[in-house]
């Protein structure tokens, strides 16, 4: 599939170097008022609450019009703590639209529609991708996974990639988890293909691969501080592991997400 078009709006800014020597990944996300791009992207964006073909049926019996039932009873809220969960939650949700379309990583997208409740945050592993080598050499299969903060608001910046880098270090503790949960949900569709996928990737010492552990951070430009970020230690790392650093920054991004949340409801 053709990537989503608002990923166009990614644009690849100036490169950051930590006092470690490791390399930021620096994306301008350079949004537009493009109606018919918002669109597409509210349409894929709520697809990882609710099935459009699913919110009729999963409504019924609420009196709720689809509109409702998604501000109601599916995405967070406008009221505390629903903002900051909206947030990280249009965070994880860009990053992994990077992971699958520009680092070509197939991405499981369920976790959303799996929330108890609207404003909670999904336990496990942030984001997951498989990647199958091209060249059909099994050891360049790549398992990538990515701890992703937020800070969509204008405001003192804060040390959001570096908490990002700290969860992420946590992340081979869950790993096994997170891939169980994506095998056992496979299995439930009937995809087999999936099933097998996932089943590549649990066991490194009988099929070797390469394992890449991602933080980053989504900033409101006016929260982005490049000599915070360049501050950024991967200490609580193992020595010689592969660490991605991303940082995606954008003008006026909370009122985007909220628009968007907004937009995804009421085109529904």
């Amino acid at each position: 599939m053709p990537p989503p078009e608002h990923l166009n709006w990614l644009v690849q800014g100036e490169p950051l170097r930590t006092g470690e020597g490791k390399t930021v990944t620096i994306l301008e996300f350079q949004h537009q008022p493009d109606n018919a791009v918002l669109s597409a992207w509210a349409r894929h964006f709520r697809q990882h609450y609710c099935s459009d073909d699913d919110i009729d049926v999963l409504r019924a019996g609420t009196e709720h019009s689809r509109s409702e039932f998604l501000k109601n009873l599916v995405f967070p809220n406008t009221t505390k703590p629903g903002p900051s969960i909206r947030s990280g939650d249009f965070a994880e949700i860009l990053v992994c639209d990077f992971l699958e379309y520009s680092m070509n990583h197939w991405v499981p997208r369920g976790r959303f529609a799996e929330k108890a409740t609207p404003n909670e945050s999904v336990k496990g592993t942030d984001i997951i991708g498989l990647f199958l080598s091209p060249t059909g050499n099994s050891i360049e299969d790549t398992l990538t996974t990515f701890e992703v903060k937020a800070q969509l608001r204008a405001g003192k910046p804060q040390a959001r990639l570096q908490v990002a880098v700290d969860d992420a270090a946590k992340d081979k503790v869950r790993q096994a988890y997170t891939l169980l949960a994506m095998k056992r949900k496979a299995h439930m569709q009937g995809d087999n293909a999936r099933v097998a996928l996932v089943e590549r990737f649990q066991a490194k010492p009988d099929r070797p691969f390469i394992e890449q552990t991602g933080a980053a951070a989504v900033l409101n430009n006016h929260a982005f501080d490049a000599e915070l970020i360049a501050t950024t230690t991967t200490a609580s790392h193992p020595p010689g592991s592969s660490v991605l650093l991303l940082v995606i920054r954008g003008e006026d991004l909370m009122t985007l997400a909220h628009s968007l949340f907004e937009r995804a409801a009421d085109e529904a």
